[in-house]
């Protein structure tokens, strides 16, 4: 079985670097506490990282 996390926007991106908007918009993340379940990857994790201060993560 898979692992996955859940990642929940908690602060906004507003006044951020592009750069951050753009990772959060890939990640699915587009309203403040929208939650979405992804899959556990290298990649996915990698950019969580770069927006870990905007996000909670939970392990399911």
């Amino acid at each position: 079985m898979a692992k996955s996390i859940q990642v929940k926007l908690v602060r906004s991106p507003i006044g951020r670097p592009e750069k951050h908007r753009k990772v959060l918009q890939a990640l699915g993340l587009t309203r403040l506490n929208k939650t979405v379940n992804l899959h556990a990857t290298p990649a996915v994790a990698g950019a969580v990282k770069k927006v870990i201060h905007m996000v909670e993560v939970k392990e399911l």
